[in-house]
């Protein structure tokens, strides 16, 4: 019983970190590269590669059929501190920028 328990607390763990890792490989994707480099940041290509390895290790990461364990979750945790590092810190500076379409979210055409 505990032991069912454990597996579903980690299932839910690993589908929550491979949620934040797509999210932020998507939000990178949407923002205009010229952000990053005027920011002083990566370059987006850079962050692109990076969010791209550790979204691939979240699937990697997310219980097989049968709840077996895998050799993955040492990465997983390094990869979710990259996608983690993108959202609070690289996110917040290129929002400014908008997503590369149009007005940025935060004019409000005043």
């Amino acid at each position: 019983m505990i032991g069912n328990l454990q597996l579903l607390v980690l299932a839910g763990l690993a589908i929550v970190v491979f949620v934040v890792q797509v999210w932020a490989l998507v939000d990178a994707l949407r923002r205009p590269a010229h952000g990053f480099k005027a920011e002083g940041k990566l370059s987006k290509p850079a962050w692109l590669l990076i969010l791209g390895a550790a979204a691939v290790l979240g699937f990697l990461g997310l219980p097989a059929r049968g709840g077996a364990g895998n050799a993955v979750g040492f990465l997983n945790v390094i990869a979710v501190i990259a996608a983690i590092v993108y959202l609070v810190d690289v996110r917040p500076k290129l929002r400014a920028y908008g997503t590369g379409k149009g007005r940025s979210q935060g004019s409000s055409g005043w």
